[in-house]
């Protein structure tokens, strides 16, 4: 295995973040503050797709759900009020989810990326485990914390990976360029990815959390262009610390067009502070991205949480 030598995962690349002992320096940079609170008005998600339709909500944060006629997914659940390993410790979120969790629908897969707490929350998995009973997907090394979750039905994958004839959905994990840690003493045990999503013969791909690297290219080559793409755009500052591990809004417009999206969908931004940029540069800084690589603001887009975009799929001329 070309990232695991073993005993930990990797980054081919060699782009493998920065160690513990840095985060000193990152502390002691100056960070932007951010509002306390900002207004946010959940909304009940769509009661109905059509059978040749997706529906992509976002919720918060990397949290969309995606609900298709085969069934309804959730990425990266999230809905505690705080991502860290106790209730009262972590960076506090700012926005409430835009979907009530009673308002959700029934949910057949979840995938989670990665074990950080931002993306991976416990809690929100328990009461999913024991409301939905779902299929949860994700990569290597992760199924023991799921499993401890109460989450019953687990399905660990490599890279290019796809899930078996029991899921209800073809859902193959894909690379990112990341790294995994709950502890100081556990980094890089588990696997972290993206993943594509086949939903009547078109593509979803959400990204998780990934520096930029090749493998966006490859994941073009290996899985054709994508029809929605789930990029992350926020928490890229300062550039020496985060560069490797998350991309900046510029790095996500070049991911964009690497993966020849059709529309493309922005997340992990506004949602908790956990760099140094204020709350709307990435925003601010994608328009100003798309403008300079001249991609039309309604093919890379924000939306608030809440907001829904129907998808229909059109056929593509050069599949």
């Amino acid at each position: 295995m070309a990232h695991f030598d073993g005993r930990r995962y990797f980054n081919p690349t060699g782009a493998n973040g920065q160690p513990f002992w840095a985060l000193p320096r990152l502390l002691r940079t100056t960070w932007t503050p951010w509002p306390r609170s900002v207004p946010t008005h959940p909304r009940r998600p769509p009661e109905a797709v059509g059978a040749g339709e997706a529906v992509a909500t976002f919720i918060g944060h990397a949290t969309f759900l995606i609900q298709t006629a085969a069934g309804n997914i959730l990425t990266d659940p999230m809905y505690s009020e705080r991502a860290g390993p106790l209730t009262f410790f972590g960076p506090r979120r700012v926005r409430c989810p835009g979907v009530a969790f009673e308002d959700l629908p029934p949910i057949s897969v979840v995938v989670v990326s990665h074990n950080h707490y931002d993306h991976f929350d416990r809690r929100t998995l328990q009461v999913l485990g024991r409301r939905f009973d779902p299929l949860v997907v994700t990569p290597l090394g992760n199924g023991r914390l799921l499993q401890a979750a109460g989450i019953r039905r687990v399905e660990e994958l490599d890279w290019w990976q796809e899930t078996t004839a029991s899921s209800p959905l073809a859902v193959t994990v894909t690379p990112a360029q990341h790294f995994s840690a709950r502890t100081p003493f556990d980094r890089n045990r588990a696997l972290w990815g993206g993943f594509v999503i086949a939903v009547n013969g078109r593509r979803i791909f959400f990204a998780g959390d990934s520096g930029y690297g090749p493998h966006f290219r490859d994941l073009r080559r290996r899985c054709g262009a994508v029809d929605l793409a789930l990029l992350p755009i926020g928490a890229y500052e300062p550039r020496w610390f985060m560069k490797d591990v998350h991309m900046n809004p510029a790095e996500a417009v070049q991911v964009h067009l690497d993966l020849e999206a059709q529309q493309t969908i922005a997340m992990h931004f506004g949602t908790f502070r956990l760099t140094a940029e204020g709350i709307s540069d990435p925003v601010v800084a994608l328009q100003e991205a798309l403008r300079s690589r001249d991609v039309p603001a309604s093919r890379f887009r924000t939306l608030e949480p809440g907001e829904s975009v129907k998808l229909g799929f059109p056929q593509r001329e050069n599949p």
